[in-house]
């Protein structure tokens, strides 16, 4: 049993800890040793056999830290109060959490039946569901560090946002609680709604389509009435000029195009092995699509910034947020799959100006050593100089490129540049940036995993421009207009975050589906259903 003293010692020491502080106007008072709510919280064997396994040794000294300011009393026996809570603990389906996990029915069967110690042990496991619904819905209910870690810079690094007001409040009002907690982002409430909807629609039964050769627009072939059945949405009504039941007839290439735009394939309308299997995935799984792509938003919904760069590694996507809102989007090109784009959040604070390239190691010694090995005459057609490691060009004819040592390979700047004309800069560790590029044709691709982790962008220069303030932008255009590579700092840096998610809707309940390039989605799926109780 912890003494009196000791716990308001921890009780004051734990203000600041992981999810609540308690602020500051309250002052502490010792309850009196009949307080069951301050004896059982500072036992730490308490004979309450209703808390659940996540009451662990955190969980008791958050809890303490929030009885305190309220003298341990307990906070749920305004009945109304207790069955708003419940009602919010059923909702969070529609984010795609388990009502389960904060034992909703448990709650009510122990208040209908517990005597005066056992009610206390219902207040706080109560408050402890309270407080980890909370704080799930705000920051996610899976470990993102374990399963997609981001790196943050020093500015980000460490920064969780608090629910100490919110949970204070959302005693007296718990609706408003949860609904202050659960993101505003708006990817995250178009997705949330169609969730929502589409866990109370009856499934459809999908037909099975076989494997088979690719199908291309004209063929023949016997799949043809499971293709209409399958894409019946996507088809009000078969083409009557159609005279052969088995033809690949125009109106359902043009549906397979609409479902291959959804699903982020490229909309050639020949169904090959990619097609078909995102023709043949069923509803329950892309409802665990849905479920996994709200747990990230959460996760993202808490690095946001009103003024920030969003990209969406697997969407291939780069969107500019002013105020809070999408006021600017752009395709991008992302890594492909052996050369990941890392997830990151950092400011951008310089753009590079006619950029030269520096060859980083891995593609040096993976794609360009190979080359000059083939053809020496490789290095002088793509304006390639070779450099020490002081940076001073030595002759290329003098290195041995079987064992090249201590060399760096630098691309003058210039239409041939893989940078384009500018770069946008941000600290990380992994040597990635945005850039511009000359393999823009790539960008009518789909899905864009091309690069080998920086992040290529379309109209980059655009991009480079809403970075500038009005008095920045014609300076810049000078630069630019003379060849010669700059560094240029902005005068207002730009946070940005470079993310990861698999689905999302827009406004009107219309969803896209991007490729799971990086393989990712199973074992967050696999990570939420374990964490179910």
């Amino acid at each position: 049993m912890w003494s009196d003293a000791l716990l308001k010692k921890t009780a004051l020491g734990l203000l600041a800890c992981l999810l609540l502080t308690v602020p500051a106007p309250f002052a502490y008072s010792a309850p009196s040793s009949t307080n069951s709510i301050f004896q059982i919280l500072g036992n730490q064997n308490s004979a309450c056999r209703n808390l659940r396994p996540t009451f662990d040794d955190l969980a008791r000294k958050q809890l303490i830290a929030f009885y305190q300011p309220h003298n341990f009393h307990p906070l749920w026996s305004d009945r109304q109060r207790l069955e708003a809570l419940l009602a919010q603990f059923d909702e969070l389906a529609d984010d795609g959490l388990d009502p389960a996990s904060y034992a909703p029915e448990q709650i009510r069967q122990l208040y209908q039946t517990a005597d005066s110690t056992q009610l206390a042990c219902a207040d706080i496991l109560t408050t402890h569901a309270y407080l980890r619904a909370l704080r799930h819905l705000a920051w996610g209910r899976v470990d993102q560090t374990s399963l997609e870690p981001i790196w943050r810079s020093g500015d980000y690094a460490g920064k969780i946002p608090s629910l100490t007001k919110i949970a204070e409040q959302g005693l007296a009002d718990p609706a408003m609680a949860f609904s202050q907690a659960r993101p505003t982002l708006d990817l995250y409430i178009n997705l949330r709604h169609l969730y929502a909807r589409m866990r109370h629609e009856q499934s459809p039964v999908w037909p099975k389509i076989p494997a088979g050769s690719p199908l291309r627009p004209e063929m023949q072939d016997l799949r043809i009435p499971l293709l209409e059945q399958r894409l019946a949405i996507y088809l009000p009504q078969p083409d009557p000029a159609a005279s052969d039941d088995l033809l690949y007839y125009p109106a359902l290439v043009e549906a397979v195009k609409n479902f291959q735009r959804q699903h982020s394939l490229q909309p050639d309308g020949i169904i090959g092995p990619g097609t078909l299997a995102e023709l043949n995935t069923s509803q329950a799984y892309r409802l665990g699509q849905l479920r996994i792509n709200l747990e990230r938003l959460r996760w993202i919904a808490r690095d946001m910034e009103p003024d920030i760069l969003l990209v969406n590694v697997a969407g291939a996507r780069l969107i500019d947020y002013r105020n809070g809102q999408a006021s600017w989007q752009t395709r991008t090109q992302v890594g492909r799959a052996d050369r990941a784009t890392p997830l990151l959040k950092s400011t951008v604070t310089r753009l590079t100006l006619n950029p030269t390239w520096t060859v980083p190691p891995t593609i040096l010694r993976e794609d360009k050593l190979p080359k000059i090995r083939r053809n020496p005459g490789y290095l002088a057609r793509n304006q390639i100089k070779v450099l020490d490691a002081q940076g001073q060009q030595i002759d290329p004819n003098l290195i041995d490129w079987n064992n090249p040592q201590a060399i760096r390979l630098r691309q003058d700047a210039g239409p041939g540049n893989p940078l384009g004309k500018v770069v946008v800069r941000f600290a990380n560790p992994f040597f990635v940036y945005l850039h511009d590029t000359p393999s823009q044709p790539l960008f009518a691709r789909s899905p864009r995993a091309f690069s080998s982790g920086c992040v290529r962008v379309e109209g980059a220069l655009k991009l480079a421009d809403r970075l500038l303030t009005d008095q920045e932008r014609e300076p810049v255009k000078k630069l630019l207009a003379n060849g010669k590579s700059t560094q240029y700092n902005l005068g207002s840096p730009r946070p940005i975050l470079i993310t990861y998610w698999t689905a999302e809707a827009d406004g009107n309940g219309q969803v896209t589906y991007q490729q799971d390039i990086y393989k990712l989605d199973r074992s967050l799926l696999a990570a939420l259903n374990a964490a179910r109780p």
